[in-house]
């Protein structure tokens, strides 16, 4: 089970490095940027590696969570970025009719993802964006992301940092759902750096 915690743990992180990719370049890596979005989607998946289309697509998330457990992280930001989603998490997951509105809107975003024949399509990005503008940014504190005024001043770059949250919102939920919880990172460190080795090998 502690595999695939840290799988999930592995989404957010990944997820997260693409937010922070693109506040600050405006660009996200296309193929980590399609693999965070396609777990989005992927509601009712078999298992956790089918979530993120294969434990191979998490490999970055991995090493970014390897690194951050040996103090080998260059983004110190990162580690506050998701220390924060995994609280929004908390308050998401008490509010059960936000979570029905955000179930309905990611179907709806599916649906335009599979007209358009790509989850990253702008539409697509517009949309799950708009979805967490008009859910999940309501909830307080809220997630606050630092980058480059030049992009954060941008609607579809705004929108598509946006979708991407949603993407690590999902893996959150997930880690917790898996049993994560934050007293892994005083009292299981050394389970988690040996599973996330394990999962690299």
């Amino acid at each position: 089970m502690i595999h695939d915690r840290m799988l999930a743990l592995a989404g957010v992180v990944q997820a997260l490095k693409q937010v922070r990719r693109i506040a600050d370049t405006g660009q996200a890596d296309a193929t980590v940027l399609s693999s965070a979005l396609d777990s989005v989607f992927r509601i009712e998946a078999e298992s956790i590696e089918a979530v993120y289309g294969g434990r191979q697509a998490l490999r970055p998330g991995l090493l970014l969570l390897r690194n951050y457990f040996s103090n080998q992280g260059d983004d110190e930001l990162l580690p506050k970025l998701t220390l924060s989603v995994l609280q929004l998490e908390r308050r998401f997951s008490a509010d059960q009719d936000m979570g029905e509105d955000v179930h309905e809107g990611i179907l709806a975003a599916k649906l335009i993802a599979e007209r358009q024949g790509s989850n990253t399509h702008p539409e697509v990005l517009s949309a799950l964006g708009a979805l967490y503008a008009e859910t999940v940014s309501h909830l307080r504190p809220k997630v606050m992301v630092q980058g480059n005024p030049h992009y954060l001043g941008q609607a579809d770059i705004v929108a598509e940092i946006r979708a991407v949250l949603l993407a690590a919102l999902r893996s959150a939920v997930l880690w917790r759902q898996l049993g994560g919880n934050y007293w892994d990172f005083l009292f299981s460190r050394r389970r988690m750096v040996e599973a996330i080795e394990e999962l690299m090998s």
